[in-house]
């Protein structure tokens, strides 16, 4: 369906649909209707369910589900409001999305929702399960005819053509794993650097040759087999080496009497690229089982030309890179994953330029502008500094391709097998396509890739023309340069006059991973180089590359550049440079592996430098594109604000949050139940030394730990306790052996604590947990006891009172966190200096003050109600107990019209936004 039919439909459908909508009568044929009419789907009633069974505590039924897209749907009627909670049968008050909520929860795992949708008919609600506390897209029917195509997730199955790509590319790969484990048998000495280049490269060959007999590149298929099968065992390995020296030779240079010698050789083409130049390499004898491997299952048995060269590049290259071998699974990024760097950066205003050319209604000038559209894709030129087997530039290629056999059809309306070439035809080269990879071995599968995704495509304008031009031989390839990025000037790969496009996927290496000359390559960079993530250096570096030019450039990154301490230590610098983020992806995961999904957090950000006044776009977390005046450097609408770390509060006469005691013990303080429970036992009059122990873990787990506190033991009273005077020598021999000499040192004061902020005995504490879920919406902050010794895994804030509770526990705060904290992993991490001292506190009335402690004071009621459930229970999604929920969501509301926020309509991101301005005022002041 085009999307002029769609928007009429859409049109329609708002039309029929408004101000009606009853939940019993109506809602089956509203989605119908919404699905055939608008979404384009044929048959809605085999594609739908309606009232599905689910079994509770009695039996219920879900309004909708879509197996194939994993949608549930919460259908409301047009007089119900999607935020009220509605009675159940249980008596239970639950909105509807809590409702389809639980349902979900009830039904099994592979039938879990990726997507809720509730719905009264007057707006949709869409929430995205793999991001349960982001804000839900919201999209009112009234809209829909402009709006439509935020429900496409609806039916967007994946497409069933690039899935059988990826399993093929996936099979491929592990038949290449296979050949590769059989052949490293056969080598005399494996783990010879030589031996090691020589076996990748016999691979890459083995794999174009079973690709080229597939695809007839050698002009017929099974050229590749045939010949290798005339051969037993002991001939294989000669026969190799004779057909990669054919292959690379001319035909006109080739022995004369090759055809009478050996007709089935004689046939092959001739190859050139390089690809069989290298004579030097060693290759092995062959085995029965490699010799019916690589004819029977690689060859007879399958299929090489359906393989997608982007996805099996990138497998190819982890399956025989000893690397990522050693870490186990087939790593690839997904051709969804490269759309989202290449679609926003240049792909998408391409695809609109064409269909803006396609409305022309002259002949002659649709002509001419087809030609225009296609020298300006010959004429583009794209850079992948960190390019591994070449997956963003092969992809870039295909779709580059695809607009081009595109205008080809417009240029040639009528078709015929005169019209020429494919030389004078095709103007789009992997000639223009840039890469440096440090892997040797990457290097060469990139160049492969990119001469398998140039004969796919040749095949596809072949079939526009009906025409049998030849791929054979190559063109030498030689844009994809081997050397550390980093230490390289760029413009010996491509001048940056002559440059479009730098993109791509840089390594994803943190501070504390880095080997001693990646610190070194941080250090060309940036003077502090703290906490960096090893990422930072390709922007820093496209910064000096691109300066003064017109350059767009979208990077993959680590989701940490955008948060917590590195975004002062990393932004100031890009700010100083002139950086301007034309479109960004906030976190989301991203899946680089096949076998094993290696879930890494990322963002996307593309930029540019210099001025640039066009449209500005946010994704968030459900893919929702937001226009956007500025994206500053947290990926939030909003300007270029830096919150830096302070060492104390910026609010005056604020409490200083302190981190909890560190032993470095090596265990000698640290009792179990048990431990303490014996020592007390033997040596009772040690109660007054023991004392609750709790770390993040213990605190959110109600978990049971215990220390010995000997801060004001005398040497008298401590030798009264044989028991504990053992533990206090196993403390001073584990600081004695340390290389640290600042632990030596603490071997002086067995009896203590490392370090030993612990808060006043006669008050109770509020701690926060440093670490905690991202699944919470709120991190779980408590009061402790005055006798309990918080660990260094708990912040917590000496002579805190119930109002300062009710503000660190409220939205406004998390939001904060959310937005400037760190992260270990997906996981919040809390800190104080960026966190707590940074937060700008309102300054509410004395009513509003009263009513953030009653708030406050309900939350931990709610939380007395459940004695037997830990803070874990309590703050997990699925689990949250109602009263407590009810009683944040008060809270909330209470601390929101301190900030002189309204209550309804602020969404978090502008909760955010006011807080931003708060701070920037804050700071100015001081």
């Amino acid at each position: 369906m085009d999307i002029t039919t769609q928007k009429r439909n859409a049109k329609k459908f708002i039309e029929n649909w408004q101000n009606r909508g009853h939940e019993k009568q109506d809602s089956q044929s509203f989605w119908l209707q919404l699905l055939r009419d608008v979404l384009g789907v044929e048959e809605p009633e085999q594609f739908i369910k309606f009232e599905k069974k689910v079994q509770l505590s009695h039996e219920s039924f879900i309004d909708g589900y879509i197996d194939q897209t994993h949608v549930m749907i919460e259908q409301k009627g047009s007089n119900k409001d999607l935020d009220k909670p509605i009675r159940q049968s249980s008596g239970e008050l639950l909105t509807p999305f809590q409702q389809a909520q639980r349902y979900a929860n009830n039904l099994p795992y592979s039938e879990r929702p990726r997507w809720i949708v509730t719905c009264n008919f007057v707006e949709f609600r869409v929430y995205d399960m793999e991001h349960p506390n982001s804000e839900p897209v919201r999209i009112e029917l009234k809209d829909l005819e402009k709006n439509y195509y935020q429900l496409e997730f609806l039916v967007d199955k994946s497409n069933e053509h690039l899935e059988k790509e990826k399993q093929v590319s996936l099979g491929a790969g592990e038949l290449v794993g296979k050949i590769y484990d059989e052949l490293l048998k056969q080598y005399k000495d494996p783990n010879n650097e030589h031996s090691q280049k020589s076996i990748n490269q016999l691979c890459v060959r083995i794999v174009f040759c079973l690709y080229a007999e597939d695809a007839g590149i050698f002009g017929k298929r099974n050229m590749f087999h045939d010949y290798l099968e005339q051969f037993d065992v002991r001939q294989m390995r000669q026969a190799l080496i004779k057909l990669f020296k054919v292959l690379d030779t001319k035909e006109e240079d080739r022995d004369p009497y090759l055809a009478d010698d050996d007709p089935k050789l004689a046939e092959f083409p001739y190859v050139n690229g390089g690809m069989f130049s290298n004579e030097d390499i060693e290759i092995p004898s062959f085995t029965d089982e490699l010799r019916s491997l690589l004819l029977s299952k690689a060859s007879d048995e399958f299929d090489w030309s359906d393989i997608s060269p982007t996805i099996f590049g990138a497998v190819f290259e982890s399956t025989l890179n000893p690397e990522t071998r050693r870490q186990g699974g087939m790593h690839y990024t997904s051709v969804e994953n490269i759309h989202k760097v290449i679609d926003p950066l240049f792909l998408n205003d391409l695809k609109n330029e064409l269909n803006e050319i396609k409305k022309t209604k002259q002949l002659a000038t649709l002509k001419k502008k087809a030609r225009k559209f296609q020298e300006k894709l010959a004429n583009l030129t794209f850079f992948d500094p960190a390019c591994g087997s070449g997956n963003f530039l092969t992809e870039t290629y295909l779709q580059l391709r695809k607009l081009e056999n595109e205008a080809i059809k417009l240029i040639y309306p009528n078709p015929s097998l005169d019209v020429g070439q494919a030389k004078d035809i095709i103007k789009v080269s992997i000639q223009q396509f840039y890469g440096i990879e440090i892997n040797d071995f990457a290097v060469s599968v990139a160049k492969t890739a990119l001469w398998i995704a140039e004969s796919q495509m040749l095949e596809e304008t072949k079939d526009i023309f009906y025409a049998d031009w030849d791929f054979l031989p190559l063109k030498t390839y030689t844009h994809i340069h081997e050397g550390n990025a980093l230490t390289m000037d760029w413009n010996d790969v491509i001048p940056n006059y002559a440059c479009h496009y730098i993109m791509g996927n840089p390594p994803f290496i943190g501070s504390d991973m880095m080997t001693k000359e990646q610190k070194n390559n941080l250090k060309l960079f940036f003077k502090k180089v703290g906490r960096l993530d090893y990422v930072v250096c390709w922007y820093a570096k496209t910064a000096r590359y691109a300066k003064d030019t017109s350059i767009k450039c979208a990077f993959v990154s680590t989701n940490s550049i955008t948060q917590g301490v590195q975004v002062p230590d990393f932004w100031t610098q890009m700010l100083a440079n002139n950086i301007k983020i034309m479109f960004a992806y906030r976190s989301f995961v991203w899946d680089s592996e096949a076998s094993e999904k290696a879930h890494v957090h990322c963002v996307i950000i593309g930029f540019t430098f210099g001025n640039y006044n066009r449209k500005k776009y946010l994704f968030n977390e459900s893919n929702q594109e937001i226009e956007v005046d500025n994206i500053n450097p947290y990926l939030l609408s909003g300007p270029n604000i830096i919150v830096k770390s302070a060492s104390k509060p910026l609010v005056a006469d604020l409490p200083e949050m302190k981190l909890g005691n560190m032993p470095k013990d090596g265990g000698g303080f640290i009792l179990t139940k048990n431990e303490k429970d014996q020592l007390l036992q033997k040596e009772p009059q040690a109660v007054q030394l023991v004392h609750p122990f709790l770390g993040a873990v213990e605190f959110l787990h109600a978990k049971k730990r215990y220390c010995l506190w000997l801060v004001s033991v005398t040497p008298h009273e401590l030798k009264e306790y044989p028991l504990i005077l053992e533990r206090v020598k196993r403390v001073r021999e584990f600081r004695l052996r340390s290389k640290a000499p600042s632990t030596q040192a603490l071997a002086n004061t067995p009896t203590l604590f490392a370090q030993r902020p612990q808060p006043d005995w006669n008050t109770n504490f509020i701690v926060i947990p440093k670490t905690s879920s991202q699944r919470r919406r709120y991190i779980p902050i408590g009061f402790l006891s005055a006798n309990t010794i918080p660990s260094d895994l708990l912040f917590f804030l000496p002579n805190a009172n119930i109002y300062e509770f009710g503000i660190l526990n409220s939205n406004i705060h998390n939001s904060w966190m959310r937005v400037v904290g760190s992260r270990l992993k997906s996981d919040y991490r809390y800190t104080k200096n960026m966190v707590y001292n940074t937060f700008p506190w309102p300054t509410p009335t004395d009513k509003q003050k009263a009513k953030i402690e009653k708030t406050a004071q309900a939350i931990l009621d709610a939380r007395a109600l459940y004695p037997d459930s830990s803070l874990a229970d309590l703050y997990d999604p699925l689990t949250m107990p109602k009263e407590l929920l009810k009683a944040h969501q008060d809270n909330d509301r209470a601390v929101m019209e301190a900030y002189g926020l309204s209550v309804k309509g602020t969404t978090e991101s502008d909760a955010v936004a006011h807080l931003f301005k708060m701070y920037e005022k804050l700071t100015k002041e001081q």
